[in-house]
């Protein structure tokens, strides 16, 4: 764990520095910002709206257990969900600059929120309890641009039997996708339309360097079936039997387990890639309470209890996380080194080489 802390304590620290490059720090009461107080730097503020525009990349079965809470301290606020894939929603996101129409953003991952705050698209707000977040998964600024909530990492998603009636063994590691007996089994998220999909291949970038990244993943291409829009597709039509090794995250390996699929959930012996579903106030020119109200509920304990029943790391470090069936005691052991800003700083040119390579295998996108 102290390893795990010191690297990303690193990584965030980096951050900080770069962004204070760019502006002066300003001057905040600390009391207020850890209040969630802070004012909207445009100006303009709505008490009266209780009409709320959310989107985020939270997978759909969990999005209305994890709302019961705000709903019930907020019955009169109406809540608009956009939900979508982390890339679909961080496209949107840009597309919009000019025109806002998120309020906040709510489980989308942090390299994703540092592109869209490079563009200078978020407003500064600390929610109230935010000195509860652990350093690792916030935001240096003050107030914060971005709070995570947990962190999400690849794992293999194979359907044992499937692989049983070929004769072949489960794959324990990236080295093990690309031999070929398993050519045309494997299904993998697009990273353009995935969040999962991007912190796999971000991944192997950190773990092998651009050339040998790239050198693997041309042998992994080899034996892709397709490139799907979904971080838990691959999962899904693992459970199905459909491509018995899906390229996912733990979280949805774990579900499809549960709800009965022969399958078994693989963190890769490298280490996984990660990022950190995050949440953060849109920059618009009237800022609505109710928008920090939700932030505000959304780094609360009974919030964080529920993404716990989901992911076993979490932002808030307390006596009461437990860890998930399904993972390791120690999953933090299982993340890679991660530079959150190396990864949103190239974000758009690993995409654009990754487009160019492999994208002729992704399956056809839907409206």
């Amino acid at each position: 764990m102290n390893r795990f802390i010191a690297l990303i304590v690193l990584t965030l620290m980096t951050i900080s520095i770069m962004a204070a490059c760019g502006q002066a720090k300003p001057e905040a009461n600390t009391e207020q910002a850890s209040a969630g107080a802070n004012a909207g730097a445009n100006g303009g503020a709505d008490t009266e709206s209780k009409d709320l525009t959310i989107y985020t990349a939270l997978e759909d079965d969990q999005i209305n257990a994890y709302l019961v809470t705000f709903k019930e301290k907020y019955p009169d606020t109406k809540l608009n969900i956009v939900r979508d894939s982390t890339g679909v929603i961080t496209a949107k996101l840009l597309a919009e600059k000019d025109n806002p129409q998120a309020d906040v953003v709510w489980g989308v991952a942090a390299t994703s929120l540092l592109v869209l705050d490079q563009n200078e698209m978020l407003e500064g707000y600390s929610p109230a309890g935010v000195e509860r977040i652990q350093p690792d998964f916030k935001d240096k600024n003050e107030p914060a641009h971005w709070v995570g909530i947990d962190a999400w990492e690849t794992a293999f998603v194979v359907n044992k039997p499937e692989l049983e009636k070929k004769n072949l063994p489960i794959p324990q590691s990236y080295e093990d996708l690309i031999k070929p007996e398993y050519k045309g089994l494997i299904t993998m998220p697009n990273p353009s339309s995935s969040g999962t999909g991007f912190l796999t291949v971000s991944g192997l970038v950190q773990l092998k360097g651009q050339d040998g990244a790239w050198s693997y993943m041309d042998k992994l291409n080899d034996n892709i079936a397709m490139y799907v829009h979904s971080g838990s597709k691959p999962a899904k039509m693992a459970g199905t039997g459909e491509y018995p090794i899906g390229i996912s995250f733990g979280y949805r390996g774990i579900e499809e387990q549960k709800n009965g699929s022969p399958v078994e959930v693989v963190f890769p012996k490298e280490g996984s890639g990660w990022d950190v579903e995050a949440n953060a106030l849109m920059k618009k020119a009237t800022i609505k309470q109710t928008a920090k109200d939700f932030l505000d509920w959304a780094i609360t304990d009974d919030a964080m209890k529920e993404y716990n029943k989901n992911y076993a790391i979490l932002a808030t470090k307390a006596d009461t996380t437990v860890i998930p069936e399904g993972y390791s005691q120690d999953p933090v052991q299982q993340l890679i080194k991660n530079d959150f800003y190396e990864a949103a700083k190239n974000r758009e040119a690993i995409l654009a080489e990754w487009d160019k390579r492999y994208n002729a295998k992704s399956e056809p996108k839907t409206e």
